[in-house]
């Protein structure tokens, strides 16, 4: 059984139909990754998924309940990273880590250090989110993603403004998060090194919202 599951999805943007009647199903190590050109409905589907936009329709099934986007404990289950990193200006890396993941109950001081290192973050994370890079604002949400402890990972573009060892790092990020047995839906252009076992494909067709997955 997929862990999650969607049908019959209809989103309207003003009187445009962007998203007719979508279905998909992702298993528990699976990522679905979703293409399509702008303006197809990439990043509205994830905006439904995560609560953030109103559908015409949906029934969403998250492990064999059916639920609503808003549903507390779907949301305890998924992390969603969006182009711009979610993070407060004038705060620290450290400081929004702490504070985003204290909100979730799962702040390990020692594991977020762990991960500042290894994402090449530790060396600015003491500096105020203003005065960092668009590519270290993205190190520092790759960083609170992987220690959220997640299942399932929404990502739109999460590749934006990394450079190409960042992007290697994306790669083996999202394969590590799937062979623990969480599950992804990944909107990007970025060809995905991960195991093709693991992956699948959600094309999406801008005016008709014609859908293809494979």
């Amino acid at each position: 059984m997929p862990e999650l599951s969607i049908e019959n999805l209809h989103v309207y943007r003003g009187e445009q139909h962007v998203l007719r009647g979508l279905n998909a199903q992702v298993s528990a190590g699976q990522c679905l990754q979703i293409t399509g050109e702008n303006g197809a409905g990439k990043t509205t589907l994830l905006r439904v998924l995560c609560g953030l936009l109103p559908a015409e329709s949906l029934q969403l099934t998250w492990r064999g309940r059916v639920c609503s986007p808003q549903d507390a404990e779907y949301h305890q289950g998924l992390s969603y990273l969006s182009h711009a990193a979610p993070l407060k200006a004038d705060l620290t890396g450290w400081e929004n880590l702490r504070f985003l993941l204290s909100l979730r109950g799962v702040w390990q001081a020692e594991r977020v250090g762990a991960l500042l290192e290894r994402l090449g973050a530790r060396r600015f994370a003491d500096r105020p989110v203003r005065s960092l890079s668009a590519g270290q604002r993205r190190r520092l949400a790759l960083v609170g993603l992987v220690a959220s402890q997640s299942q399932l990972w929404l990502l739109d573009e999460p590749t934006t403004n990394l450079d190409s060892a960042g992007t290697r790092l994306v790669t083996e990020l999202l394969s590590e998060h799937l062979e623990r047995g969480g599950l992804a839906m990944v909107a990007t252009h970025v060809s995905l090194d991960i195991a093709p076992s693991a992956l699948q494909s959600l094309h999406l067709t801008s005016g008709d919202g014609a859908r293809r997955v494979a």
